[in-house]
């Protein structure tokens, strides 16, 4: 095959006339107007298969696509535009005489607008029901050979795949006779080997994933591998990521930053977000954004998390945003300058009034009333997210990526969702009730806490927090000494360790705090020590059997 460009005949032209189009669409929404305006404006159209079959059942005027192949569709319709006369029309360099004049030879006519959006591979395979028949039938292949050819000739094509560019194509042809522009087609081309990547990623990820089998699923007595066995971790890993924002800078004023956004979100992340006002996200607000946001939603009763440089300063639950917020706010004012709010329910004018006593950097949260919107409006660069909470089961079932130097770390995410009666006592003494809802509260707020982390906790609400020291020890006493500069009293509080003990030294600093009672993940060789040393100090502990390091 030559690499080489045949010479045109002509220069690369701008504007191209629209007169002939192919339609071939699984997705439908709006084809129909679309395909009407195209013929109220002189547009002969050509289709395949059920997307014919509608525009004539509305009376839509269509060429059958085998009209000018001259074939039928064949093989229950896996072959019908994999022909000449479709791809010569689709791929003839209209600047290049000598293929315009072997079009003419061949009785074949130019195709200059080719809409087509593929079998829904993913669609079928998210159905609880799909088999592996029913997956490999949705793996197109004449769509994507058919956006491919127009693709790549889009000097001389326009390709659309999305159904929200039928519109402005339509302003355009009217705006400029019938003709689309460069511009226009370039960004088209774009989006069409974006789509078919992000389409052969899907099936590659799926069959990487599936366990391997020793017969054909045609063979007799042979069971076809399930779709819904395949491994979180495929063999060959295929991701795609859209470009949302440029950024002024990353983590530092020197580094350049970008953020993506995956090109199918599960509900409940933050990439779903939408910015009702303030100024656009930096890197830093991206990132603490995402572990405020990570935090709060795995609380049930009303919560307020605020994050300063990835870690909560200050979590708590109440009746109502506001009580959570107030709560959440006294754990560490001093860091909660300049940090990130994020609600499980939606923001009330009350609260917004409380925070907009403080400065704040974003505020997420699932909806706004009108009058919180009010109240923020008078502070143009503070930035409002609202965010759907999703479910919390979807997100938990995805994976969490982490880029190293040449590599990916990939793991399912780490979902704290610890009950009372998976804990075990291991002290003397049992915690009380209400000690075993502190427990859980601070062993739920630790999981978001970058390790080591120290929590101390008490009605709701976090008094201490301390985190990322390389020693326990050290996280404890930051912890106690934190709580001491907000003014809280640790006497009676809960602490919880996201890693176990490994000498009684820390259990003894947290003793020497106030607390009363203990929830680690247990499983050192020094259990045994730091066991008898909260029964000598008179705490009750228990162990989850869990840990939950952040790095």
């Amino acid at each position: 095959m030559s690499s080489v460009a045949p010479t045109a005949s002509s220069p690369r032209p701008n504007r191209i006339a629209i007169r002939r189009a192919l339609l071939s669409v699984s997705n439908k929404n709006g084809i129909l107007e679309f395909a009407q305006a195209l013929v109220a404006r002189g547009v002969q159209l050509l289709s395949t298969g059920g997307t014919a079959a509608l525009l004539q059942k509305s009376g839509i005027a269509v060429t059958p696509v085998e009209a000018i192949t001259q074939f039928p569709e064949m093989l229950d319709g896996r072959v019908k535009t994999l022909h000449p006369a479709v791809h010569s029309g689709l791929l003839a360099r209209r600047d290049h005489s000598a293929h315009m004049q072997a079009l003419q030879q061949a009785g074949f006519a130019a195709i200059d607008l080719l809409v087509v959006n593929l079998y829904p591979f993913r669609e079928t395979l998210a159905r609880p029901s799909a088999s592996y028949e029913d997956v490999i039938e949705n793996i197109d292949i004449g769509g994507p050979a058919m956006l491919r050819a127009g693709a790549k000739n889009h000097d001389g094509v326009a390709v659309v795949v999305d159904p929200s560019d039928y519109s402005s194509l339509l302003v355009e042809m009217d705006q400029h006779s019938n003709t689309l522009g460069w511009p226009t087609r370039q960004r088209l081309a774009k989006k069409v080997f974006a789509h078919t990547a992000d389409y052969d990623a899907a099936i590659s990820n799926l069959l990487n994933a599936l366990p391997a089998s020793d017969c054909a699923p045609a063979d007799r007595g042979c069971m076809p591998p399930d779709p819904k066995t395949a491994d979180l971790y495929p063999d060959i890993l295929t991701l795609q990521f859209h470009r949302v924002q440029e950024m002024r800078y990353g983590e530092n004023p020197h580094q350049s930053a970008a953020f993506y956004r995956e090109s199918d979100p599960q509900a409940g992340t933050l990439a779903n977000y939408t910015q009702l006002q303030g100024k656009a996200l930096s890197y830093n607000n991206i990132a603490d954004s995402d572990a405020a946001w990570s935090c709060v939603r795995g609380f049930s009763d009303p919560a307020c998390v605020i994050v300063k440089h990835a870690n909560p300063c200050g979590v708590a639950i109440g009746d109502s945003a506001a009580a959570a917020y107030q709560k959440a706010f006294k754990t560490d004012p001093t860091s909660a300058f300049g940090g990130i709010l994020a609600f499980n329910v939606p923001l009330d004018e009350p609260t917004a009034r409380d925070i907009a006593q403080q400065f704040a950097e974003v505020i997420i949260a699932p909806d706004f009333s009108e009058g919180a919107l009010k109240v923020f409006a008078g502070k143009a660069n503070l930035r409002l997210l609202k965010l759907p909470l999703g479910e919390a089961a979807a997100i938990a079932s995805g994976r969490e990526l982490k880029r190293v130097s040449g590599g990916l770390l990939v793991q399912t995410p780490d979902r704290n969702t610890m009950s009372a009666s998976e804990l075990k006592v291991v002290s003397r003494l049992q915690p009380t009730a209400a000690q075993l809802e502190d427990l859980l509260f601070a062993w739920k707020v630790c999981t978001w806490v970058k390790s080591n982390a120290i929590v101390f906790c008490a009605g709701g609400m976090t008094l201490g927090v301390g985190a990322g020291q390389m020693s326990r020890i050290d996280s404890a006493r930051i912890a106690a000494i934190k709580a001491q500069h907000a003014g809280l009293n640790l006497q009676g509080s809960a602490v919880a360790s996201d890693a176990f003990f490994p000498f009684r030294d820390g259990l003894d600093a947290v003793a020497d705090a106030g607390a009363q009672c203990v929830i680690q993940p247990g499983g050192s060789v020094r259990d045994d020590e730091v066991i008898a040393a909260a029964d000598e100090r008179g705490l009750a502990m228990v162990f989850t059997g869990m840990r939950h390091f952040r790095h």
